[in-house]
């Protein structure tokens, strides 16, 4: 099992990078934070800026039961947000129920989602994928959706996408362009983060004969006493425990 001393280190040319360090951010974020909104602003507006194949991006998230676009760079992705919602399924929303990353390597030629095809092809996107995104707790509060206009382009993406959730999956047979490269490293230390925090729940569960949620709140009130992340108090939960 992944303990939190085997997590590996951002790579340096990361360091600084919006999109990495944000994702990693999030995953270590309390679920009921004000702040997790910009959040994902940033990272739909840093995935747009920073990945070549990108033209826009949206992020989807429930507010209130209802399923909403929380952050934009674009009308266009919010019209095609929309027709989502409007069917009630389509790729945003089965990323985000299913926290499984959702691709449409060609939108003209799904069946799955017409609402969503049509919708996309009138505006001219060819290409989409859909990623659940995680805050503290562990488990899915948002898919970003990466809408692109050339499907050739999104390909490698897509597979390094997909081997990064499920290490069965073939891996991408072409070198990521930077933006690209970004996304991966956020995705993959957010999920070192993830592992942290849900080993030091594990702790709490074992020592205290706690449920899972309730070693969470545990967790999150001795962070916010601390003034610490939810990492970093994870690590220290962790240490004490192995003294």
């Amino acid at each position: 099992m992944t303990t939190w001393s085997q997590q590996p280190s951002l790579p340096p040319s990361m360091a600084g990078n919006p999109l990495t360090e944000t994702l990693i951010a999030l995953a270590g974020t309390p679920d009921d934070a004000s702040w997790i909104d910009t959040q994902l602003l940033t990272i739909a507006q840093s995935s747009a800026d920073l990945i070549t194949a990108i033209a826009y991006a949206s992020v989807t998230a429930y507010r209130e039961d209802a399923v909403t676009t929380v952050a934009t760079t674009s009308d266009i992705a919010r019209t095609v947000d929309q027709a989502q919602y409007d069917d009630q399924t389509g790729p945003c929303l089965e990323a985000l129920d299913t926290a499984a990353p959702t691709p449409v390597p060609d939108i003209s030629a799904t069946m799955r989602w017409p609402g969503f095809r049509d919708s996309a092809s009138r505006l001219g996107v060819t290409a989409s994928l859909s990623i659940p995104l995680f805050a503290g707790r562990g488990v899915s509060v948002a898919a970003l959706n990466l809408y692109s206009r050339d499907a050739y382009d999104l390909a490698p993406l897509i597979a390094a996408v997909s081997a990064a959730y499920d290490p069965a999956a073939t891996p991408a047979d072409e070198p990521l362009e930077p933006g690209g490269e970004a996304l991966i490293a956020g995705l993959m230390g957010a999920f070192a983060v993830r592992a942290r925090i849900q080993q030091a729940i594990g702790v709490i569960m074992a020592t205290s004969h706690r449920t899972a949620d309730a070693a969470y709140l545990v967790l999150r009130m001795r962070a916010a006493e601390k003034g610490t992340t939810l990492a970093d108090t994870a690590t220290a939960v962790i240490t004490e425990q192995q003294v």
